[in-house]
């Protein structure tokens, strides 16, 4: 019995080993998949916001779409200076009511990622930096394995105390039965001494032997 608790330990332990593995693998590979492309597309959004400030350039249909579709990556843009000159999809009511706001998300989104850099080709003198954060999107994919860990986790405990519990169940059924077997093995040399007694009660020894038979009797009977 306790071998086999062992092996059902075994089993649901490299179970949650594939099942932990693979979950972080692949959500690995996605949060690189989602950060690559939110890269290039603050990338085209560079592009797309310079193309539009080209007054030669006179098709901005492509790079107004792309400028428009950028709604969840948040941008701060900063000139050669590093000093703050514009930003998109940040809470604007802070940015108002909050002095130091812009200057912390700028001090977050330069530890979130290396910024995209544009030198102006007319003036070399002329680099502007855009840094970005990352999407809702990305954030809940890095954090999903953690939760789907905590789950697996909470589903092996529940699953190691049911089987504990089986096992202890099994165990004192087998006790109870060794307890009524060795009863019942008692008992019937028991009946044949307390005939055997009462047939020596008139001999001094047969005292003594009464003695000894009650301390046996419960036993047989299974107390």
């Amino acid at each position: 019995m306790f071998r086999q608790l062992l092996n059902w330990r075994i089993i649901i332990a490299l179970i949650a080993i594939l099942i932990a593995s693979g979950t972080i693998f692949y959500s690995q590979y996605l949060a690189r998949k989602i950060e690559n492309d939110e890269r290039v597309k603050v990338e085209q959004w560079v592009e797309a916001s310079k193309s539009i400030l080209d007054p030669e350039n006179t098709e901005t249909k492509l790079a107004l779409k792309i400028i428009r579709d950028n709604i969840d990556i948040p941008i701060i843009q900063t000139n050669e200076k590093d000093s703050i000159v514009d930003y998109i999809n940040l809470d604007t009511l802070k940015v108002k009511q909050h002095e130091g706001y812009l200057n912390r998300q700028l001090k977050r989104l330069r530890s979130a990622n290396t910024p995209v850099t544009y030198t102006d080709p007319v003036d070399s003198l002329q680099v502007n930096k855009y840094y970005y954060g990352h999407t809702r999107l990305l954030n809940e994919v890095r954090y999903y394995p953690i939760v789907q860990l905590c789950i697996v986790a909470l589903f092996i405990a529940i699953t190691l105390l049911s089987l504990q519990s089986s096992f202890r169940s099994a165990q004192n059924q087998v006790w109870a039965g060794m307890a009524k077997e060795t009863a019942h093995q008692l008992g019937t040399p028991v009946s044949s001494l307390e005939g055997w007694v009462e047939m020596l009660k008139e001999n001094p020894a047969g005292e003594k032997i009464a003695y000894e038979l009650e301390r046996v009797e419960p036993a047989a009977a299974g107390v």
